[in-house]
């Protein structure tokens, strides 16, 4: 049968979960490495798994501004993964690609919304091809969508696909640190309980 909710997951089933995490946001501070051209590592990610709610307060508060890159996931897994691009990590990403900054975001036109999309894409499609390459699965990822607007809402969307089935979702955050300045990094990941049942069976520790 497997899991029914989050949180049942067993111990061994979350520390899996996390070395997901690691392995995932280091891959993805790897590719942002290089697109940006300057060294970026990343802190030691901490993996959690949340309530929506305690998740919007963890990101900042339902009524802060943030940009978000959101993708679907299909294939072997499906759910939704998104990228929360606070402040301080749009302006890395514009001072390296642009050589500009911004003191809020209704500044942002199309070519720095271009950049900042392109740059949350790769880092989710990194995160997924460590997911892939560790659990043996095929997943096949949507056109990303670009969204500027209260967190609260962000996180709407995985609550309309997903709530039904369960009220928590995957947190993976640390720092992007970066010229000795640290910036957040935040990733949510939300597969439906099918997928996470079955990525689990995939990693080994799960024999449901």
């Amino acid at each position: 049968m497997g899991i029914k909710n989050y949180d049942e997951l067993t111990s061994m089933e979350l520390d899996t979960l996390r070395e997901i995490g690691s392995m995932g946001t280091g891959n993805a501070a790897t590719a942002l490495s290089q697109m940006l051209g300057r060294e970026v590592r990343i802190t030691l990610p901490e993996v959690r798994i949340m309530g929506y709610n305690e998740a919007i307060e963890w990101i900042g508060g339902p009524e802060e501004i943030t940009a978000g890159v959101l993708v679907k996931m299909g294939g072997q897994i499906n759910g939704i993964m998104l990228s929360v691009q606070q402040i301080d990590f749009v302006n890395l990403v514009l001072e390296s690609i642009l050589e500009e900054r911004i003191k809020d975001y209704s500044e942002l036109a199309e070519m720095e919304n271009s950049a900042l999309v392109e740059v949350g894409n790769i880092m989710i499609s990194t995160f997924i091809n460590a997911l892939s390459g560790l659990a043996g699965v095929d997943v096949t990822l949507t056109v990303p969508a670009f969204t500027v607007d209260m967190q609260g809402a962000i996180l709407a969307v995985p609550m309309a696909e997903y709530g039904g089935q369960s009220d928590y979702i995957m947190t993976i955050g640390g720092n992007f640190v970066c010229d000795n300045k640290q910036v957040p990094c935040r990733l949510l990941m939300s597969p439906d309980l099918r997928s996470l049942n079955a990525l689990l069976r995939k990693l080994g520790v799960s024999d449901e």
